[in-house]
């Protein structure tokens, strides 16, 4: 017989997205603590969440240090659950400190079935899937409608796209919007993603020491030296104060590569001001809600994704099962879920079928969720690795040197080496 439930889940994970997603569609949750730092499901199970920002790899040294403690801690103080990134899952699912979700969770391949490939692909290691989602992040190009039809003279996306079809193309469009006074894009980042996920092998060879740098991640220095050279992006980076206001409504950027959760998360948030009528708790467009659009761009890519993992050791293993069946397999959760946040979620038949019919008000009444499925499908992840996000930090941050003129490109070069030498 199974052993007991435990009266405690922990719950481990770097923001409030899952613990939000629990808290709203969870159909067990009874009772949310005012300060949310507990949840309390209707059999009683109190949910304790450990929230650890993730900045300088806070999360993770945090998250390794517990689990290493994982045998000696107390049956309630023992990790249950925890949150993982597409950047380092490998690290975490290729160890002894993930359990199985099908041999030891007890999922079954027809939980499954609806789930996006890629999703379960990044999550496994021979044979052995050990974590799920309840979401899928393909990429597209977010775009403004006005300075597309100033540029291009049309907004409309699928008119856009054929501009924007290849990188030549793109390029073109970037003298274009520069000899209007726009940027093509706002910094040296925000084109990386759909370069580093179109590589042709992994960052690391085969020997599991030699890190290579593949030629498609030389295109990004290239483009991007030449954009920073001639003006074609406003120099910021990925989070800074300068991107943010570029998304707003005095912004001069043309567009930007964002996968789901960052046009219905950041995007999104950049779009909106709180009002001060009704107590100033109103969030209302600031001009730039309804001015942007969306298209494919000139390559597929993905980016982001959170996964869930049981913790060996966990004695909630029951609760653990339903929790992801219910918010990672479950089409009406997942339907639901994109209808309330726009956040695309993992079922493809759900997805398939808001994108018969979707109308967004923030993309100027578009129907996204309908590319977003497109995009999905054409995901690869056969070249993830367990250093992608120490490498692509590395690699970003040694070249921005590069491009702002700091450095040349060999020492850029010699300083990314140093780096990954200091960082592995």
């Amino acid at each position: 017989p199974a052993a007991a439930e435990g009266k405690v889940l922990n719950i481990w994970c770097w923001n409030d997205e899952f613990q939000s997603r629990f808290n709203d569609y969870y159909p067990e949750v009874k009772e949310i603590a005012a300060d949310k730092s507990t949840t309390t499901l209707k059999d009683g199970t109190t949910v304790k969440w450990t929230i650890n920002a993730n900045e300088n790899n806070n999360y993770q040294n945090k998250l390794d240090e517990a689990l290493l403690n994982q045998d000696s801690a107390a049956d309630d103080d023992k990790i249950d659950i925890f949150l993982i990134e597409a950047d380092y899952a490998l690290k975490y699912v290729d160890s002894d400190y993930v359990l199985d979700v099908k041999k030891d969770i007890g999922l079954t391949d027809s939980d499954l079935a609806g789930q996006y490939q890629y999703t379960k692909d990044i999550v496994s290691v021979d044979g052995s899937q050990r974590g799920t989602t309840w979401q899928a992040t393909p990429g597209l190009f977010a775009y403004r409608r006005s300075i597309a039809k100033e540029v291009l003279g049309t907004d409309d996306p699928a008119e856009v796209q054929t501009y924007l079809s290849d990188w030549d193309k793109f390029n073109d469009v970037a003298a274009k919007a520069a000899a209007k006074g726009y940027k093509m894009l706002s910094g040296f980042d925000d084109a990386y993603r759909t370069f580093s996920n179109n590589v042709s092998a992994p960052w690391v060879a085969d020997d599991g020491e030699t890190v290579v740098v593949d030629a498609n991640l030389m295109k990004w220095v290239d483009q991007t030296k030449t954009y920073t050279e001639k003006g074609y992006n406003h120099k910021s980076s990925l989070w800074d104060a300068t991107w943010a206001a570029d998304q707003g409504p005095t912004g001069k950027v043309f567009g930007f590569f964002y996968s789901t959760w960052g046009i219905n998360f950041t995007l999104l948030g950049n779009s909106l001001e709180t009002s001060v009528a009704n107590g100033g708790k109103e969030e209302v467009g600031n001009g730039a809600y309804g001015d942007y659009a969306v298209c494919q761009g000139p390559q597929a890519y993905y980016w982001g994704g959170t996964w869930i993992c049981a913790a060996a050791g966990t004695d909630n293993v029951a609760t653990i099962k339903d929790v992801m069946q219910k918010l990672t397999c479950d089409a009406a959760i997942a339907k639901k879920i994109t209808e309330d946040t726009q956040d695309y979620t993992n079922n493809v038949a759900a997805m398939n079928e808001l994108a018969q019919n979707y109308s967004s008000a923030f993309l100027g009444g578009q129907n996204h969720i309908a590319l977003f499925a497109e995009a999905a499908t054409k995901i690869d992840m056969s070249n993830a690795g367990p250093y992608d996000q120490g490498l692509n930090e590395s690699f970003q941050n040694a070249f921005k040197d590069y491009f702002t003129g700091n450095v040349d490109e060999d020492t850029a070069k010699a300083n990314f080496e140093t780096a990954i030498k200091e960082k592995y």
